[in-house]
């Protein structure tokens, strides 16, 4: 199943009689609450998915900034999306589809199979000339059964023992790997044994994916030839479902430690500091 859509090929759809359901996941760490954006302007028939509200459960204890919601959550929320067993799904964020990602990775892990990122996002859809609509997209209540665990899922223990058996990429910025800053998490660095692998390498400067041969050799130079295991972290489990996306593009499976950075540098476990895997390690009290 195609990881991507163009947005002429979305256009194409949105004209037939069973037109994919639409999600329209625009957030940021500045502005978590994309709505007014989405009632500014949004691809017809698209409906607003917020990722701190609908995308995550913020009530689970100890499991970082954005724990992934229950099954049964997460079906009540599809539902009122809109979606049906058997439809196909796109989502979408401003591109580069950092957040749009997260909303692909949860429904595949939910088993909905056939969910598309759109590639660029609005902003390509916007260049593009497509046609848009404005205020809110209320559709009737869908009847998606979601099952769970269709995609591979770390936990810290395993992200933490990875390394030594395989690869664990750590999708954040360069400078937030090595611990030169950290705005937002307790703690600066990355787990130890981690490779940095900046998720904004996966896509051009308008913010598409790179070609498919572009990306498995980018992750070839990083080590990754089908024949370990692959785990992707990153702040808070958003940006490593579009490393995850990237990585199924190349022909790589691969799996999300969900509590990911905030998690781990919360729970007074090891840091590595520097641009190397295993480099200065430091052991803090938890935060």
């Amino acid at each position: 199943m195609s990881v991507i859509i163009s947005t002429g090929e979305l256009a194409v759809a949105l004209a037939n009689t069973n037109p994919p359901r639409v999600l329209d996941v625009r957030w940021s760490l500045a502005q978590p609450d994309g709505r007014g954006e989405y009632r500014a302007g949004h691809v017809p028939g698209a409906v607003y998915a917020s990722l701190d509200e609908e995308l995550s459960d913020k009530s689970v204890p100890d499991a970082g900034r954005h724990p992934l919601p229950s099954r049964e959550r997460l079906q009540a929320t599809a539902r009122s999306w809109g979606i049906n067993n058997g439809d196909a799904v796109v989502v979408y964020d401003n591109g580069p589809g950092l957040a749009a990602a997260r909303a692909w990775w949860l429904l595949r892990h939910a088993g909905v199979s056939d969910v598309r990122i759109l590639d660029g996002g609005y902003a390509t859809w916007l260049a593009d000339a497509r046609p848009t609509e404005a205020g809110d997209h209320t559709p009737d209540f869908g009847d998606v059964e979601l099952t769970w665990g269709e995609l591979d899922v770390a936990d810290a223990n395993e992200a933490a023992e990875l390394p030594a058996s395989g690869i664990l990429l750590d999708a954040r910025a360069a400078e937030r790997y090595r611990g030169d800053v950290e705005p937002v998490d307790p703690v600066a660095g990355h787990i130890p044994g981690a490779i940095s692998a900046p998720t904004t390498e996966n896509v051009t400067a308008d913010g598409r994916f790179r070609p498919a041969k572009e990306l498995a050799a980018r992750f070839a130079r990083l080590g990754i030839d089908g024949t370990q295991p692959v785990a992707v972290y990153c702040g808070s489990g958003v940006n490593a479902a579009h490393q995850i996306a990237a990585l199924a593009i190349a022909g790589h499976d691969s799996a999300l430690y969900p509590g990911s950075w905030s998690e781990w540098s919360s729970a007074g476990r090891p840091v590595a500091v520097g641009d190397a895997p295993h480099s200065d390690i430091r052991h803090y009290q938890g935060a």
